[in-house]
C-alpha cells in the first residue's frame, strides 16, 4: 500500500512483520496508532519527494491540456494524496488521527464526514488529480469518501488485469507514484499498468533496501523508461517492529552485498528513491537538479 503499507494479501512472508489488520478498516484512526510508536516516516519523505515531480511535470504542460493525474499504488487510506494536495504534513496525520478526545470516539462514518471537511479546508490551489489502487477495499472506500481520491479501485493488479474502467482512467496519467509496496507488487503490476497507458508516465518509487528493484526497472526499460537511482541518499521508513524482524532485514541487506553501516545499523528499515522517466526527459533535466 502506498504510504510505506504493504498488500494486504501478501502477508510477511520475507521477514517483515505481520500489519495486516491495520491495513483494511473502515478509517485510518488503527492505522496511525500502531505505527506511530514504529516512527513511520516514508510518506512524509515521498511528500517532498512527489510535490517536487508534480511541480516539474506542470510546467511542461502545453496549455488546455487535462489536469496533471497522479496514480499511487498500494494507496491505502489515501495518506500520500494527503500530504501531496493538502497543506499539513505526517506530524498533523499522526495528530489527528491518535487525539483521543478530538477523534478517538467517533463513529466511522460520522469520522469521514468531519473528515472530508477538514482535508476540503487545507486543499491546496494546485491539487493534483488523484487516482488511488490498493486490494484494501474498506481503505480505498475511505480515501474516496473524504474526498482525498478523485477515483479509487480495489483491485489487486498482482493477481488480475485491470477492469475496464480502470484501463480507461490510467490512459491519462503522467505519474505514478508509491512508497514502500514494491516487495508485494512486482513487475507484474508494473506491465500491467502500463498497457493502459499509450504515453509513457513518470514513475517514482520509494524501495526498501532489502528488496531488488532490478525486475521492475528491466520491465520499465522495455517501454523505454530510463529508472536513476538517487545517489548517496537513503530515506528512512519506520524502527525495526522486534529483534527478529530486523535479523531478516539484515540477512536480506547480506544477500544483496549491501553495507548497513549508517542506515539499517540505526533501527530502521531505509529506502532508496527510483525515478524512471523517458529518455528525452532524462536528458533534458538530470535528476540532481530535479531533487536536489
Amino acid at each position: 500500500m502506498a504510504a510505506g503499507a504493504p498488500h494486504p494479501s501478501a502477508g510477511s512472508d520475507w521477514g517483515k512483520a505481520d500489519f495486516e489488520a491495520i491495513y483494511d478498516c473502515p478509517d485510518p484512526r488503527m492505522y496511525f496508532r500502531t505505527l506511530r510508536p514504529l516512527d513511520y516516516q516514508i510518506p512524509h519523505h515521498g511528500q517532498g519527494v512527489f510535490r517536487a515531480l508534480t511541480e516539474s511535470l506542470q510546467r511542461r504542460r502545453r496549455t488546455g491540456r487535462p489536469p496533471l493525474q497522479v496514480v499511487d499504488l498500494c494507496c491505502s487510506y489515501g495518506v500520500n494524496a494527503a500530504l501531496l494536495n493538502h497543506k499539513l504534513n505526517l506530524a498533523d496525520l499522526y495528530d489527528r488521527y491518535t487525539d483521543a478526545q478530538e477523534t478517538g470516539g467517533l463513529p466511522p462514518a460520522r469520522l469521514a464526514d468531519e473528515d472530508r471537511a477538514f482535508f476540503d479546508e487545507l486543499r491546496r490551489p494546485e491539487a493534483v488529480r488523484t487516482i488511488g489502487i490498493d486490494a484494501a477495499r474498506h481503505a480505498v472506500a475511505y480515501a474516496e469518501r473524504v474526498g482525498l481520491l478523485d477515483a479509487g479501485f480495489a483491485e489487486n493488479l498482482e493477481a488480475a488485469e485491470p477492469t475496464a474502467r480502470l484501463r480507461q482512467v490510467l490512459a491519462g496519467t503522467d505519474l505514478i507514484t508509491v512508497t514502500g509496496g514494491v516487495g508485494y507488487i512486482s513487475a507484474t503490476t508494473f506491465r500491467r499498468l502500463l498497457s493502459c497507458t499509450p504515453t509513457a508516465p513518470w514513475i517514482a518509487a520509494l524501495v526498501l533496501r532489502t528488496v531488488s528493484y532490478a525486475p521492475v526497472a528491466a520491465l520499465l526499460a522495455e517501454a523505454g523508461l530510463v529508472t536513476e537511482q538517487l545517489p548517496a541518499r537513503t530515506f528512512r521508513q519506520r524502527r525495526f517492529a522486534d529483534l527478529a524482524e530486523r535479523r531478516a532485514a539484515f540477512c536480506a541487506l547480506q544477500a544483496r552485498g549491501l553495507d548497513t553501516t549508517g542506515k539499517e545499523s540505526d533501527g530502521f528499515y531505509h529506502a532508496d528513491l527510483y525515478l524512471s522517466r523517458p529518455a528525452a526527459d532524462v536528458a533534458a533535466l538530470p535528476l540532481e537538479r530535479l531533487l536536489p
